[in-house]
């Protein structure tokens, strides 16, 4: 197998892990395992931004748009089962949501008639709270599991 040479200066040995140059994530370094760790340690991937190009990146990264692109959608299955279940439309009123998706609202903190911006908004809130490069700790359990809660709830909103 033919390996790069790692790009820290006089250093000779392979460089197995690439690593991006900047926040664009279109150029990358080569470096060795040693010059890696190094190199994780000094990089942030908000430095230069300004708090207005961080949040719309954050938006962008987790729904796809920002809000202010993003119209509203309220044409999804959950939110229709509560209107037709509000008016009285539904035949079934005694259906219950799957306890994964109850205990989704629940590590939100949201109720179970949330609606999918709202449950983004939380997710957002708490993800910049709680976000591994925020708290520096980088096996972040409360992270993985609002992350784990915002997967299901996508799934479950069709998103």
């Amino acid at each position: 197998m033919l390996y790069k040479r790692c790009n820290h200066k006089g250093c000779k040995k392979a460089g197995i892990y690439k690593l991006p140059k900047d926040n664009k994530l279109n150029s990358f370094w080569w470096f060795c395992k040693e010059h890696a760790e190094e190199y994780n340690k000094k990089w942030n991937f908000y430095e230069g931004m300004t708090p207005e190009e961080i949040e719309e990146d954050w938006e962008k990264d987790t729904f796809g748009t920002t809000l202010k692109d993003k119209k509203s959608n309220t044409d999804n299955s959950f939110e229709k089962f509560w209107k037709d279940f509000v008016s009285g439309k539904t035949e079934n009123t005694s259906q219950k949501l799957p306890d994964n998706i109850v205990s989704a609202f629940s590590c939100l903190d949201l109720p179970i008639t949330a609606t999918w911006k709202e449950v983004g908004a939380k997710y957002r809130t708490l993800a910049k709270k709680y976000h591994p490069d925020i708290t520096k700790d980088k096996n972040s359990v409360i992270f993985k599991k609002i992350t784990n809660a915002y997967e299901v709830l996508k799934k479950y909103f069709n998103k």
